[in-house]
């Protein structure tokens, strides 16, 4: 289940990425104070550990600029082993320049665009068999699902919500995992609208005062989850660089026991 895992978080933090960036821009159209801010908090740390890491493995001095410029996911792919898991940081901030475009160019029409190209990108997928991909214009529809969990959530009636929050998390959640399988066929086609359904779910319910004490709710309010997404961005962009070094050599326990020992050294006192 490792793979379907893996799709179904990466489903979920597109959902919430694409939620948070297009609320952001409901409540304020200022496009160049967006870009400034969403670049001031991608870019230095990308950027540091994308030039420690081509130069430290003497990458081709070709693969430097669609890295750096995040459309090395694009064909031809640019990424490297120890860049690999950055081509969704590329989807990312494709996504941040298109929309900006976009809300630029048609200002409170630009959202209505959102679900319709949603729509395009997950056809387009369906009608070139791509149930899987790291390409922008064959996974974006995860990112603008969340647009559309962040239209609905701007503009839906209490009614509405009341009645997503009353969805089974648990049956949608075990159809993300399958829509995120390899062996889920037809349901791949599905995952963003599963993964945007589930989260859609239990936000609604935490906005409605007779369903916010669903067993789940403490779970999502806990410390803990609260600290990962505190550290979860530079966690993700070292996290697949040191991979590639000494800290992932050797099997998985051993592997795991480097990693607990470097923890360890790195934040005890003198």
């Amino acid at each position: 289940m490792n793979a379907s895992v893996a799709a179904a978080g990466m489903a979920i933090f597109f959902i919430l990425s694409g939620f948070l960036i297009t609320s952001q821009l409901l409540r304020n159209q200022n496009i160049s104070h967006f870009l400034i801010r969403r670049f001031l908090r991608i870019i230095p740390l990308a950027w540091l550990a994308i030039i420690i890491s081509l130069s430290a493995f003497q990458a081709n001095k070709a693969l430097y600029l669609p890295h750096l410029l995040f459309y090395a996911n694009l064909a031809p792919v640019a990424l490297a082993d120890y860049t690999g898991h950055l081509w969704s940081l590329c989807v990312e901030m494709q996504f941040y320049v298109a929309i900006a475009l976009l809300v630029g160019i048609f200002k409170q029409k630009a959202f209505w665009i959102l679900p319709i190209l949603a729509a395009c990108v997950t056809l387009f997928r369906f009608a070139n068999n791509v149930e899987m991909s790291i390409t922008t214009y064959y996974r974006i529809d995860e990112i603008l699902a969340g647009a559309i969990l962040a239209l609905t959530n701007h503009h839906a009636s209490s009614h509405v919500k009341k009645l997503i929050a009353r969805l089974p998390v648990v049956i949608i959640f075990g159809l993300l995992l399958a829509s995120a399988h390899p062996n889920g066929g037809l349901l791949n086609y599905f995952r963003p609208y599963f993964a945007m359904l589930m989260i859609a779910s239990t936000l609604f319910a935490s906005q409605d005062k007779t369903l916010n004490t669903k067993w789940y709710m403490p779970m999502l309010n806990s410390r803990m989850l609260f600290y990962l997404a505190s550290i979860s961005y530079a966690l993700y962009v070292i996290h697949g660089v040191l991979g590639n070094t000494w800290l992932g050599e050797g099997e998985v326990m051993e592997k795991y026991l480097k990693r607990l020992c470097f923890i360890i050294a790195a934040t005890c006192e003198n």
